[in-house]
């Protein structure tokens, strides 16, 4: 009877020890699951911020233009104005790295829909035809066109290019300025260039006889390159002043907040001023937080 009686309260000893050995599991499953809204709550990211970080790159698209987005072939570094900014939004996301993938102009709304790259970063301009094909930032600054002739040209106005043959860069908003102008009579043909280099090399060579073209970089190629025998039509007011930002997919509105927010404490800071500074570009070029806001239409 006593061996029975050990054996019995053996086995419950036995089994209440491994009761208490579930409940004590059950214990720590509850817990991990109480934590874990917690640790979501604690991220407090979008989606698309959150791959990214975990990727650890963001990939921008640009046709490799200087001085807004290109790469640089002596350091082999993405640079540019629009670099430095994308760079500086991207380390205060936590994003670890930005590169660039080169892809013509016009195709680069395309490549971003078709999810090539994650942002659009190449001076471009928000207009109404855009904002149908993608979600727009906030302003990062704004500028506008200019007219580039040969340094002995006798071309000094706009209203001398009534016969001269004009060109402009597919995609661009100075190419629309350019027809505009063919349209109304203001000039007497028009020819398309693929690139900004090979738009400012025909007029050098006289295939053509002024070219409409980004005033911020016509200032800067002339200024790099001394080959060319080239001029800014001076003085010029602009017709396509514009505001620039980047474009971003229509999936990534949450994404699109946080680039904002990003940029407007840039803003608020000093430092996005700064940084247009450093490129010659000045208080004219700066716009500020509540003027800068972009109204998406989808």
């Amino acid at each position: 009877m006593n061996n029975l009686c050990k054996k019995f309260t053996f086995l419950t000893v036995c089994m209440f020890v491994f009761a208490m050995l579930v409940s004590g599991c059950g214990s720590s499953d509850e817990a991990a699951k109480s934590s874990a809204p917690a640790a979501k709550a604690d991220s407090g990211t979008s989606k698309t911020l959150t791959a990214l970080r975990e990727k650890g790159v963001l990939v921008v698209g640009s046709s490799n233009d200087a001085p807004f987005a290109y790469m640089d072939a002596s350091t082999n570094q993405f640079s540019g104005v629009d670099a430095v900014i994308i760079k500086e939004v991207a380390k205060r996301l936590g994003i670890e790295k930005v590169e660039m993938k080169q892809i013509p102009f016009e195709n680069l709304l395309l490549e971003l829909n078709n999810k090539t790259i994650d942002m659009v970063t190449d001076a471009m301009y928000i207009k109404k035809e855009r904002l149908d094909k993608a979600l727009f930032t906030d302003v990062w600054y704004k500028e506008g066109e200019a007219v580039v002739v040969k340094k002995d040209s006798t071309i000094q106005t706009k209203d001398d290019l009534k016969d001269k043959v004009l060109g402009g860069q597919k995609g661009t908003a100075f190419l629309e300025v350019a027809q505009k102008w063919l349209d109304a009579g203001k000039a007497k043909d028009l020819k398309i260039f693929n690139s900004q280099a090979e738009l400012m090399m025909a007029v050098n060579t006289g295939k053509i006889d002024a070219c409409v073209t980004d005033g911020i970089v016509a200032s800067y190629t002339l200024k790099q390159n001394s080959s060319l025998d080239l001029r800014v039509l001076s003085p010029y007011d602009a017709e396509a002043a514009g505001k620039i930002g980047a474009a971003l997919r229509f999936e990534d509105k949450d994404f699109l907040a946080e680039v904002n927010k990003t940029l407007n404490d840039m803003k608020a800071d000093g430092t996005l001023t700064k940084i247009l500074e450093g490129f010659g570009l000045n208080k004219d070029y700066v716009v500020s937080v509540d003027e800068g806001k972009t109204t998406n239409t989808k």
